[in-house]
């Protein structure tokens, strides 16, 4: 699967991703939760889909903040695959947000 162009990436986060940046090859989304069992319930149904797929996140948790980033390492950047783990992280985000 190939790294997607700045460009591609962008554009495709304009139009589908609104609530994540792109950075240093690299998609990014920040939430909040009202606790950190939420939070923690949160990252545990996004572990159980990224299992799914052989594609993790790279993320950190504090209290009721979960920070998100995701790229392809093997590709060196944005692949189709990470925006198919967002989309589904955005999907499960609606549950819990």
């Amino acid at each position: 699967m190939k790294a997607l162009s700045n460009d591609e990436v962008q554009n495709h986060l304009a139009l589908h991703l609104k609530n994540w940046t792109f950075e240093k090859s690299a998609i990014k989304r920040d939430l909040k939760f009202k606790n950190f069992v939420e939070a923690f319930s949160f990252m545990t149904a996004i572990a159980l889909e990224a299992e799914k797929i052989d594609h993790h996140p790279d993320w950190s948790n504090g209290y009721n903040k979960v920070s998100i980033t995701l790229t392809t390492h093997s590709e060196n950047g944005v692949t189709n695959l990470d925006f198919d783990m967002a989309n589904k992280i955005d999907q499960l985000a609606g549950k819990y947000v």
